[in-house]
């Protein structure tokens, strides 16, 4: 059975591992109204370039083979101030914090909704190792 999930609750998922790996600021922007090339943005903020590779790389092998998601490039790992990572619907922007404030999407998208994100940790898979019984 195809399970299929909508592009905004794959944007909070999104947006979930992100969190998983303590990024900050994080922010959602509904922008297939103002856009044809994706649904949304997730916009998040890391303190130093080793994060911001660690949150895009997280993103990247644990939405490997997910069911209707395709990868498109990645760029910006090498400097790793700010790495943009195409999911196709989904175009994730994660910043150093300089970069962040600097390139300012929040504003220049700031017409675009932000999609109520919630509870993030609620929506991480269970990561809790299996034990066995003794």
């Amino acid at each position: 059975m195809e399970v299929t999930i909508s592009p905004q609750d794959l944007a909070r998922y999104v947006a979930a591992l992100a969190y998983e790996k303590k990024a900050r600021d994080i922010v959602v922007l509904d922008v297939e109204a103002l856009v044809r090339y994706c649904d949304s943005f997730v916009l998040c903020t890391a303190s130093n370039p080793r994060q911001v590779r660690a949150i895009a790389n997280h993103l990247l092998r644990e939405l490997k083979g997910f069911e209707g998601l395709r990868r498109g490039s990645v760029e910006g790992l090498n400097t790793a101030r700010w790495v943009l990572v195409d999911f196709g619907d989904i175009v994730v922007h994660v910043f150093d914090e300089e970069a962040r404030v600097f390139y300012d999407l929040d504003g220049l998208w700031s017409d675009a909704p932000k999609v109520e994100l919630g509870d993030l940790a609620a929506l991480l898979p269970d990561r809790t190792p299996m034990t066995q019984a003794g």
